[in-house]
């Protein structure tokens, strides 16, 4: 009973926060996830001649080749403009997916579990973007039938949610020690609330405090000088789990979707 009584708690104080932020927790939402790509058009236009003599080596493409994929990575802040202006949201979207793509392959990330898993959830944030953007009568592909509560939004919610969680293997511990286990035990037990979408909201922003919480503890590219390789990685790693909070943010603004235990309690 008092276990009960203390989740209904914890439940009204994380309405309570929704009610409070409920007109600036999506345009927050929207900055967070679209920070590493705002971030990496910048280090791509600092760092011009380091990045396309990486590409020409790594991929013998040439100069000219290596010179557009690096051009191509600085006109990256553009979508991230139109995103949080809300102005063709979709093609950005798109545009931004074509990125995360084209940037596993050039830098051999298809080969790293945890990079991918990375990358990964931060195309499952996009996708939650892509489904706030779509009205909710619209249908992906036209002259498909409705498919009544399972429209392509709610699909999209959950492979976005399920690709959210793949951040949060990547942290997990595999130590013998009492406070691993116990952080791994709590951490599973959040992501997968929110891949079924159960008591989702509160899961989600649990998530976003701990994740905030490592990520300014342990991705303090700050604290180290910045002529440093693990300057560069430390800050790679920040702005990444950065979007992946924004992912979640939008989770905590517009609920798990259609396909959810959450909706479906209300059916019963």
């Amino acid at each position: 009973y008092q276990t009960s009584l203390k989740m209904s708690q914890r439940e009204k104080k994380a309405k309570k926060f929704l009610r409070v932020t409920k007109q600036y927790l999506p345009h927050l939402a929207r900055l967070c996830l679209i920070s590493t790509f705002l971030e990496d058009g910048i280090r791509m236009w600092f760092q011009w001649n380091e990045q396309r003599d990486y590409i020409e080596a790594t991929w013998s493409c040439g100069y000219f080749l290596a010179t557009c994929f690096v051009l191509g990575g600085c006109a990256w802040s553009g979508g991230c403009v139109l995103i949080l202006s809300r102005n063709f949201v979709q093609y950005a979207c798109f545009g931004l997916f074509g990125i995360i793509a084209l940037q596993t392959v050039a830098y051999s990330i298809l080969w790293d579990l945890k990079f991918l898993m990375r990358n990964l959830a931060l195309g499952g944030g996009l996708l939650l973007l892509l489904a706030e953007s779509r009205s909710e009568g619209k249908s992906m592909f036209a002259g498909v039938p409705s498919m009544g509560e399972s429209s392509p939004k709610q699909y999209m919610q959950l492979g976005g949610r399920v690709l959210l969680v793949l951040m949060f293997m990547t942290l997990l511990h595999f130590d013998s020690n009492f406070f691993s286990i116990l952080q791994n035990m709590v951490g599973t037990a959040l992501i997968i609330l929110v891949a079924i979408g159960f008591k989702t909201k509160l899961a989600a922003l649990t998530l976003v405090v701990w994740l905030l919480a490592i990520n300014v503890y342990f991705n303090a590219f700050w604290t180290i000088p910045a002529y440093k390789p693990m300057h560069d990685f430390l800050k790679y790693d920040f702005f990444q789990t950065t979007s992946v909070i924004g992912g979640l943010l939008l989770v905590v603004a517009l609920g798990p979707g259609g396909v959810s235990m959450d909706e479906k309690k209300k059916e019963w």
